[in-house]
């Protein structure tokens, strides 16, 4: 086998390879010879037809295949040879295959870029100081009394907060759009599902009242036919509710499987579900400018086959977001520039990641895996029982390893990291956008 290899542009690489002719018609002889003996041709006897005949019918497709295979074999064997590491399948071009000469071929494929790892001690980090105060764990309370609020119905002038049951037909210079009515449609005013202006204009309603209000589209609305349109629309109102919460109480508390310790246990279990949360979140944020400092410290060619094949995987997985809603039979293909710049950037983490564990050797900490299991699994109601499935699912327990394995990556790189610790409170870390 004669190789050579050349680069052609960026990571692309061509290798061009010559595998002798006598092993190629060896290869085809022996496989011919099989089919004679197992064919069954008409006019012949099992075992008994002349090599010429054979020869004429399956002699071009037998040195296809054989041509396929030995291209796959002597391809892998020439990249070990010449130390190379291919990003994504090669494309084959078969230059010269035919009887008694050389099969001669070229494999055009990419190649993983160099990662000089860099810059690590200049990656700035802000890592948040956060305490859970009182006052955070009570407001935590009222969202969990609202949670499981009630409604009671009453026909005094609306509010914010208050459950209407309307019917509303909406018209765009004149004319009704589709979609703009409803009949019996439930809204909760302040829950923001409506346009802008929309649930402001009826506060203050009360029930049989009719009113025609006008509101305009956002400039962005996912409409085309209704972006930066004045509308009107005819509101009647057919029912009004008031928000009842329930007291925060002992039996409160056991709404959420607390059966001995009444309140103070229920604020107990509370706390300590926030300051698992608050971790995690605290570790988002560091884990997220850790990554950010050493992407922007590195620019690398990134190989389009594992762009390709990452957009693959991130088409797979918002298709799979959408079939509950839909039937994925009528979905249409979505196009690979939705996921391009997300999937360069992944492959690029992938890579700096990647380097950081090669160059420091490390070795998935079994002790981290526990740990990020138990984690886990504490936020459900068995937490052993989830455990237990983590450790005899192998897919979940190696999906777990390599979180792990990633979590050491970014610690090793953040040790090396400017790391300043700012005050900041639980609202801000858990609720950053007020939403």
């Amino acid at each position: 086998m004669q190789v050579s290899v050349e680069t052609t542009q960026g990571l692309e690489r061509r290798i061009t390879i010559s595998v002798p002719a006598e092993t190629v018609d060896v290869e085809v002889k022996n496989r011919l010879r099989h089919i004679a003996k197992t064919q069954r041709i008409n006019g012949f006897r099992p075992g008994k037809v002349p090599p010429s005949v054979i020869q004429k019918r399956y002699g071009q497709s037998v040195r296809q295949e054989v041509a396929g295979e030995l291209m796959q074999r002597n391809f892998y064997e020439a990249i070990v040879a010449e130390k190379l590491t291919p990003a994504g399948r090669p494309e084959f071009v078969a230059k010269s295959n035919e009887d008694g000469k050389a099969l001669e071929f070229d494999a055009t494929f990419e190649v993983y870029p160099e990662v000089e790892l860099k810059g690590l001690e200049d990656i700035a980090v802000e890592r948040p100081d956060v305490e859970i105060s009182d006052e955070d764990l009570d407001e935590m309370f009222v969202t969990l009394q609202n949670q499981h609020k009630t409604w009671k119905e009453n026909k005094r002038k609306t509010k914010k907060g208050d459950k209407l049951t309307i019917d509303f037909t909406g018209r765009v210079d004149g004319e009704e759009f589709e979609g703009g009515k409803s009949e019996g449609f439930e809204l909760e005013l302040g829950a923001g599902r409506m346009i802008p202006g929309f649930e402001k204009d009826i506060i203050g309603m009360k029930v049989g009242e009719e009113k025609t209000i006008t509101v305009t589209f956002p400039e962005d609305y996912h409409a085309e036919n209704l972006k930066g349109k004045e509308a009107e629309f005819d509101i009647v109102v057919h029912k009004t509710e008031g928000p009842v919460v329930p007291k925060i109480d002992d039996e409160f508390a056991t709404l959420f499987g607390i059966q001995e310790g009444g309140v103070e246990a229920l604020r107990a279990e509370v706390r300590k579900n926030m300051s698992r949360e608050l971790n995690q979140a605290v570790k988002t944020k560091v884990k997220e400018q850790v990554i950010n400092g050493l992407v922007e410290a590195h620019e690398l060619d990134v190989p389009k086959a594992l762009i390709a094949q990452e957009v693959d995987v991130l088409r797979q997985q918002a298709m799979q977001r959408f079939g509950g809603q839909m039937d994925p039979k009528n979905m249409p293909e979505l196009p690979a520039e939705m996921f391009e710049e997300q999937a360069k950037r992944r492959v690029v983490v992938g890579l700096l990641l990647g380097e950081v564990i090669k160059v420091n050797e490390l070795k998935v900490d079994e002790a981290k895996v526990t740990e990020l299991i138990e984690s886990a699994a504490s936020a459900y109601e068995d937490p052993q029982e989830v455990i237990e499935y983590y450790k005899t699912n192998k897919e979940l327990s190696q999906q777990m390893q390599n979180v792990a394995l990633e979590e050491q990556a970014v610690e090793l790189v953040l040790a090396s990291a400017k790391v300043t610790d700012k005050k900041a409170s639980f609202q801000e870390i858990m609720n950053p956008e007020g939403k």
